[in-house]
């Protein structure tokens, strides 16, 4: 059986519309995890992903009369690009049912070649089953994302390209698992030319249908997926692809949607591409992998597989890599609520890079922060939290609280009728460690602080919204405050925003 998948692969048709795809050093996250790290850039593809190879090896493979009537397939976007790419090039009818929840670059993509495009579900497993439904009735060829030999060879030649391209007899490549299909094109083939490769596959610890499969030895059907990492949101994996996944694979890592977020952020670093959520998992689970098993000087290939993503998710993505990375501490911290305790917080909190902080006044004893701070080491955040409760604040640590990074971080505060006096200003810090210091120790003590707003933002200033509660009889004095300091601000005391939420 693996004989003929590897003539499968060998004789694929993918070349006529595919390229191979270049083998590229990643200088800057080898050096940091200490070994020689790999990409292999299918971002790059004419549809910039994979799924091309598959699909059109399939397609091209239909018979006469298959192509006559026309094919359905049901993606949650990629391998629908494969077909709709293949079928404007073959001249073949092509139906796509997706997910509704497919990002929208993919099925303008899909449109765009061509193809009729049904939204139907939530998932991938929803939608298939509706194309299947289709099919019947409408007597078209299904063209399935991953469990067909076919296809499965299509991916397949992604291990052909490694083999030739890497000169280490020895190494190790990092694999995206969704319904299988490339992990298992990819396995057959190395594994079978040299057992000293090893290939291990990677998923989201919220989609991992491949994982509990085979820790159960046989295919289950998850009762949901997570669908951040959209291109691998399959609750139950192919029949093929299971049984050579098992045979072949080494075994499987799990990430996180964090780990997944900083491992987009370590792609741009190294190649200034963007790669879509799945596009960065086999780089998260290639950093899990090496994290775990304390790997030195080993040389090691991650799967680059997919750049179509829509520009308004990297907003998210940008605020959770850092914690991906564990360069970041979220805490929530107790202040005593009166003039100074802004200032002495950030004395007593050291030499570390505020990242983040928001606050607003209510009328109590006690105020509590939301802070966010720079790490420079991941075990810097239990000292940092042991610092803070030793001088004698009440720490709660938020790094991993998902309704903090989400949500609350950005609903700290609300009206404070009670803040008397208070002007409303946004500033422009130089985004140095001891900006935040400087500001606070250039106000007299006597004007308090009443809202404070700021998020690092990776930009050579940042922006700073402060409400600091100041007489009218001290305000000759306070912008002669504000001059020496040298910040560039805004007095924001009439915007009608202000007035709306926060007065």
């Amino acid at each position: 059986m693996n004989l003929e998948y590897i003539q499968r692969i060998l004789t694929s048709r993918v070349y006529d519309v595919a390229s191979e795809t270049p083998l590229q050093p990643a200088p800057r996250l080898s050096a940091r995890l200490g070994n020689e790290v790999f990409f292999k850039r299918e971002d790059l593809q004419p549809i910039f992903s994979f799924k091309l190879r598959g699909a059109y090896n399939r397609m091209a493979h239909l018979t006469p009369e298959e192509r006559e009537r026309g094919v359905i397939t049901a993606s949650a976007g990629n391998h629908a690009q494969g077909v709709a790419f293949s079928g404007q090039r073959l001249g073949i009818r092509t139906v796509i049912v997706m997910p509704v929840t497919t990002p929208e670059i993919k099925v303008a993509a899909c449109r765009a070649r061509g193809a009729e495009v049904i939204l139907h579900g939530d998932s991938y497993s929803d939608a298939e089953a509706h194309a299947y439904a289709l099919q019947a009735n409408l007597g078209l060829t299904f063209i399935h994302p991953y469990d067909d030999p076919l296809v499965i060879a299509g991916q397949g030649t992604v291990g052909l390209e490694i083999s030739q391209q890497m000169r280490a007899e020895r190494y190790r490549v990092f694999v995206p698992i969704g319904g299988g299909g490339l992990a298992a094109g990819i396995a057959v083939f190395l594994k079978s030319i040299s057992p000293q490769i090893e290939v291990i596959g990677v998923e989201p610890d919220d989609s991992d249908a491949m994982y509990q499969s085979l820790r159960a030895g046989e295919r289950v059907t998850l009762p949901q997926v997570g669908i951040f990492v959209d291109g691998v949101a399959v609750r139950r994996v192919g029949e093929h692809t299971f049984r050579l996944v098992r045979e072949h694979m080494n075994g499987i890592v799990r990430v996180s949607t964090d780990e997944v977020c900083a491992a987009i952020k370590d792609v741009f670093d190294d190649t200034r591409a963007i790669q879509e959520p799945a596009g960065a998992l086999a780089v998260a689970g290639l950093k899990r992998f090496v994290a775990e098993q304390g790997l030195t000087g080993e040389a090691l290939v991650a799967l680059t597989c997919g750049a179509n993503v829509n520009f308004g998710r990297l907003r998210h993505v940008a605020e959770r890599a850092e914690i991906g990375e564990q360069r970041e501490a979220l805490l929530a911290v107790t202040i005593p609520e009166r003039p100074g305790s802004f200032k002495r917080f950030c004395r007593d909190l050291g030499p570390h890079n505020v990242t983040e902080f928001n606050y607003r006044y209510a009328p109590r004893a006690e105020a509590h922060i939301f802070v966010g701070i720079e790490l420079s080491r991941p075990e810097e955040r239990a000292a940092i939290v042991s610092h803070l409760a030793a001088t004698g604040y009440e720490v709660l640590d938020l790094t991993s609280n998902e309704l903090a990074i989400v949500h609350l971080r950005h609903m700290v505060g609300g009206r404070a009728p009670e803040a008397a006096d208070e002007r409303l200003y946004s500033f422009e810090f130089p985004e140095r460690p001891g900006a935040l210091l400087q500001f606070l120790e250039s106000l007299d003590e006597s004007w308090n602080i009443s809202l404070f707003h700021y998020r690092n933002h990776g930009s050579a200033h940042g922006r700073v919204l402060a409400g600091i509660q100041v007489p009218d009889s001290d305000m000759a004095r306070f912008r002669a405050s504000l001059a020496r300091l040298g910040y560039r601000y805004v007095d924001e005391s009439d915007n009608p925003a202000y007035h709306a939420f926060l007065t």
